[in-house]
């Protein structure tokens, strides 16, 4: 399939072209006739024209200016589609209107997981997402505590959602073909965040910073605090040895609550 235009490699771009995929990514985002649907790296505008179908509003978000009239004229005739040119990582997401409660995109592989991370508590009106990815970093969003690919975007995802699906995605939907292999994966919100949210994402992201580093080492090294990092762990009974990785989600919520 020759496409419009050619892919901006700075920008990590893999266009999707495959119409087969796009019915999977509607069977697990469950799409409904009234869901406001928040799309991230609308591309050629391909799984944008498929969710405008099938909902009541989505939100277009493209980094790529230049694809503008591609995706204007692919969109010809949808008028439920709301394009929004920027960077997603730092446009304000949380002023759209209506508020999405779905995010359903084929993400740029770089912004991918601090997207999610930050969507977990800046997009509180969400409750499922359906997210195309790298397969390694579907495998990381649900890893289990002990497991390499087990890191401090597992325990915030698992601390707010619950998988619901999760399918294999060969690299000829793209062009250009990216050399990884991708995935699409999908979870729905079981937890609704407060302002704790904030002090948790610390705590956790500084357990991870330093992976070779024990547990306290890592607190440490990262936002100091010896003596109550100390004084946590033998509360909640744990050895002074012990790694991030060795913490299921749920113990990460009660160090948090005992770390200032």
């Amino acid at each position: 399939m020759k496409l419009p235009v050619a892919a901006n490699r700075e920008l990590g771009q893999h266009f999707l072209v495959d119409d087969n995929i796009l019915g999977v990514a509607g069977r697990l985002a469950h799409l409904g006739a009234d869901d406001v649907v928040l799309e991230v790296g609308a591309g050629l505008g391909v799984l944008t024209a498929y969710l405008a179908e099938r909902v009541r509003l989505v939100h277009a978000v493209e980094l790529d200016r230049g694809l503008e009239p591609h995706l204007r004229e692919r969109l010809v005739g949808h008028q439920n589609v709301e394009l929004v040119l920027g960077d997603a990582l730092t446009l304000p997401l949380e002023a759209l209107d209506p508020p999405p409660g779905k995010l359903v995109a084929n993400l740029p592989y770089q912004i991918a997981t601090p997207l999610i991370a930050e969507s977990l508590h800046g997009l509180p009106t969400l409750e499922l997402w359906c997210v195309m990815v790298q397969r390694e970093v579907a495998d990381r969003f649900f890893a289990k505590p002990g497991t390499k690919s087990y890191g401090a975007v597992s325990v915030l995802i698992q601390l707010t959602a619950e998988r619901t699906g999760v399918h294999p995605v060969a690299r000829t939907v793209f062009r250009p073909p990216p050399n990884v292999d991708s995935a699409l994966v999908a979870f729905r919100r079981t937890r609704a965040w407060g302002p704790e949210f904030a002090h948790l994402k610390d705590i956790v992201q500084s357990a991870f910073a330093h992976r070779r580093k024990t547990l306290l080492n890592s607190l440490e090294l990262a936002r100091g605090g010896r003596p109550e990092a100390d004084a946590a762990l033998e509360k909640l009974g744990l050895r002074p040895d012990v790694r991030a990785e060795a913490l299921p989600p749920a113990q990460f919520l009660e160090l948090a609550e005992l770390l200032p």
